[in-house]
């Protein structure tokens, strides 16, 4: 939907007044100043309907208390080596911002594997990164750009895409359903580049499954994007996926601080020395455990056995197609249960 009426926003306010009081402590980190951002997102998240809206928005409050979220940036994954596993495997990274002062997050979906560690590490890291994001990059953005930044922008990279990387079905399942109902409407435009042939086959089993709002915002860009990426961008916010290539220059030439996915980029480094120092103030007398974060997924949460079920339905109709890997043949979704 487009704008959310006055007296819509106010009606949802008014019920948001009677929540109790630990819901009241961590809608603060929620709206960090601006209380009627979030309404007007959970609003355009069911349409308009206050009671919906309000429903979406109590239980992502019940849920950011019962599994303490508001602590999680004091809670590291430790040992280091293990967090450099998950950022090594769970390709995601700041690489800039647009020129309306959105960040800018790259996404390596294609070369995504998300198989170093245990579920529950990668949603944790997931979760501190959208945290982060909400606590401490926008609220900056916000201050240096002199409007209010709510939300961000992703450039999802399919380079190296591969129909095996579905069997990744849970943890996909349990991250989309917490962005979905704990952290909607926080993107403005998802970009799709350097999609390979086979990405016309994953999409067409994908899309079915996404809400309308999200496809909405989905642009697939031709190639690399990179020219219509800085009608909306500087060159140096362009993720070194996007940027074209001129003869002669090597794939290899990117420094790490071009590498925005390892722990040894700027971003990466902030977060994870933020997470530590907020551990030591929550905590100074007792010393860092090692230890997965164990979040709740929500009720509401689409099954990831029916996916795996359509999935597995839908490929079929593609194995026989030119072009497609023949791990296809045996390929199967993983929903979880085993």
């Amino acid at each position: 939907m487009g704008v959310v009426p006055e007296e819509v926003i106010n009606q949802f306010e008014a019920l948001m007044d009677e929540v109790e009081e630990p819901l009241k402590r961590t809608f603060q980190n929620v709206h960090q100043g601006y209380p009627r951002e979030p309404l007007i997102r959970f609003l355009k998240a069911r349409e308009g309907n206050v009671m919906k809206a309000h429903k979406m928005l109590v239980d992502c409050l019940n849920w950011r208390v019962q599994n303490d979220i508001d602590n999680i940036l004091a809670k590291p994954i430790v040992p280091t080596d293990l967090y450099r596993a998950i950022r090594d495997s769970q390709l995601i990274g700041l690489s800039g911002y647009s020129k309306e002062g959105f960040p800018i997050f790259a996404i390596g979906v294609g070369l995504n594997t998300s198989d170093k560690a245990s579920v529950h590490y990668y949603v944790q890291s997931h979760i501190q990164i959208n945290e982060y994001r909400d606590r401490v990059i926008l609220p900056a953005a916000t201050k240096k750009y002199g409007k209010h930044i709510s939300k961000c922008i992703k450039i999802l990279d399919m380079t190296g895409l591969k129909l095996s990387a579905l069997s990744q079905i849970k943890l996909l399942t349990i991250i989309s359903s917490i962005d979905d109902l704990n952290y909607p409407e926080k993107t403005v435009t998802y970009y799709i580049v350097n999609a390979p042939y086979i990405f016309s086959a994953c999409w067409k089993v994908v899309k079915p499954l996404l809400q309308e709002r999200t496809k909405s915002k989905i642009n697939v860009l031709s190639g690399c994007g990179q020219d219509d990426l800085l009608k909306i961008m500087d060159y140096s916010s362009l993720p070194h996926f996007c940027r074209k290539r001129s003869h002669g220059s090597s794939e290899h030439s990117d420094s790490y601080v071009d590498n925005f996915y390892s722990l040894d980029h700027p971003f990466h480094q902030q977060v994870y020395n933020y997470i530590k120092q907020q551990s030591l103030i929550r905590e100074p007398v007792h010393p860092i455990k090692q230890g997965s974060v164990h979040v709740t997924l929500p009720e509401d949460a689409v099954e990831g056995a029916e996916i795996a079920k359509t999935l597995e339905s839908e490929l079929e109709k593609f194995k026989d197609l030119d072009g497609c890997p023949e791990s296809l043949k045996d390929l199967k979704i993983d929903n979880g249960k085993s």
